[in-house]
């Protein structure tokens, strides 16, 4: 049987820390910022944890 291929799009969006947890990016983020302060899109800016009820879907998602 072949091997399972992991989802393209997942991919692209979610990767690991050192210790296994699941990064992702902020969303709204991309455009009509002029309406957001500058402290929030500074916020939107870094990574975050995915929520754990998620976390095993993305695994899957990636066959980790």
């Amino acid at each position: 049987m072949p091997k399972m291929k992991s989802k393209s799009s997942a991919k692209k969006r979610f990767s690991f820390t050192g210790t296994g947890l699941v990064k992702r990016k902020h969303a709204f983020k991309s455009h009509i910022l002029t309406k957001k302060s500058n402290k929030r899109k500074r916020n939107l800016t870094y990574f975050t944890i995915v929520d754990s009820a998620d976390a095993a879907n993305v695994k899957k998602m990636l066959l980790k």
